[in-house]
């Protein structure tokens, strides 16, 4: 079943929404029976839309959701989506009534927000559940694993708190096997500490997409994917076949037939070589498109693959065809599969210099989404 999008500008993105179904299925026949899914959806389900994709993914039995704002939480929360959301960034103390009223659960690292927290949840007498964060080496969020003995016992004497999970999370898994160990291995040691005190946390996450796919030692009880949901792969195939999510189209809005050097766009950082045909495409880094991919995006048209000449435009770019003939209104395609040619997020990345995370979150709201197999 199609959703149709009703667009006036021929660029669209299509989210397969059974791929990203079957994609969660690998992730289910990497763990324990016992393992909770935290599906991890912020920055608009990284791009693929996040009230379709939780949609989606509460059918097919998550556990979790995990967003980095109070403000991504109360989408889903207004969409009707009931089940528990981390947020997964801290948030400000003034803030803290919104946790109550879109019930959701705080990330929490520090002696001084847990006691406003406490005191504002004794307020309306109602417990809350929050998640510790542990600093085992990013140093980004989260209480320092050297401090978060003394903290945890702190906090597990405020009454209103329920300490329901600890997590922490890996600096470069995709890269450096040993020190994800010792990060596995500090988070381990706090773990054992704290269950000789008799502290006992039943949600216990550190795995990323990488950790959930390449270190079993790092599930615990609850792991977080995020981009091979997505069917985007964070260090090779490893064996494994996740489906695309997303495919990323446009149409050829002109055709021009210009000499041998004619400079194209702008600096004229392309000059043809010869007579030939130049299509223009309604797509540029207004809608996400990266610039960098300038003179060095793939393109499908008619089945076949050719590079994008010339500085990516703010809405467009354009596209040496050669002498193959092009009409207007024919299918581009930028993300996907065309004939028996595909251009996929991991190559765009490559070229660009840069992550599969940032080609998809980047993807703006100009570009509509038609979503597939609801």
């Amino acid at each position: 079943m199609n959703k149709k999008i009703i667009s006036y500008r021929p660029t669209w993105a299509e989210i397969d929404l059974k791929a990203l179904a079957d994609n969660l299925d690998i992730v289910r026949r990497r763990l324990n029976p016992s393992t909770k899914i935290l599906a991890t959806v912020k920055a608009d389900a990284y791009g693929h839309g996040i009230v379709p994709v939780a949609r989606k993914l509460v059918g097919c039995g998550v556990d979790y959701f995990g967003v980095a704002s109070i403000d991504e939480a109360i989408i889903l929360r207004k969409d009707g989506i009931k089940k528990p959301i981390l947020v997964l960034g801290l948030i400000l103390n003034q803030n803290i009534p919104a946790l109550f009223k879109w019930q959701l659960i705080p990330t929490v690292c520090t002696i001084d927000f847990a006691r406003k927290l406490n005191k504002y949840a004794n307020s309306l007498k109602r417990k809350i559940n929050i998640h510790i964060k542990v600093d085992t080496g990013m140093a980004r969020l989260g209480v320092d694993y050297r401090d978060a003995d003394e903290l945890i016992c702190k906090i597990s004497c405020l009454p209103w708190l329920n300490i329901e999970g600890l997590f922490t999370h890996f600096a470069f898994a995709d890269m450096d096997w040993e020190f994800t160990q010792h990060q596995i291995d500090l988070f381990n040691n706090l773990i054992l500490r704290l269950s000789k005190k008799n502290i006992q946390i039943p949600l216990i996450h550190a795995a990323n997409s990488i950790g959930l796919l390449a270190y079993r030692n790092s599930h615990f009880t609850m792991v977080r994917p995020g981009l091979v949901l997505y069917g985007l792969h964070p260090q090779g195939h490893m064996g494994l076949r996740f489906k695309p999510v997303l495919a990323l189209k446009t149409k050829v809005i002109f055709v021009k037939r210009v000499p041998k050097g004619t400079g194209i766009s702008y600096g004229h950082t392309y000059v043809t070589k010869q007579a030939t045909n130049i299509v223009t495409l309604p797509i540029g880094y207004g809608d996400g498109y990266p610039r960098a991919l300038s003179n060095k995006g793939i393109v499908l048209i008619k089945g076949k693959r050719f590079t994008i000449s010339g500085r990516i435009c703010m809405d467009q770019c354009m596209v040496d065809v050669g002498n193959t003939k092009v009409k207007i209104g024919e299918e581009a395609v930028l993300i996907g599969k065309q004939g028996k040619q595909s251009i996929t997020v991991e190559e765009l990345a490559q070229l660009a210099k840069t992550i599969p995370y940032e080609i998809v979150c980047s993807l703006g709201n100009r570009i509509p989404r038609v979503y597939l197999n609801f």
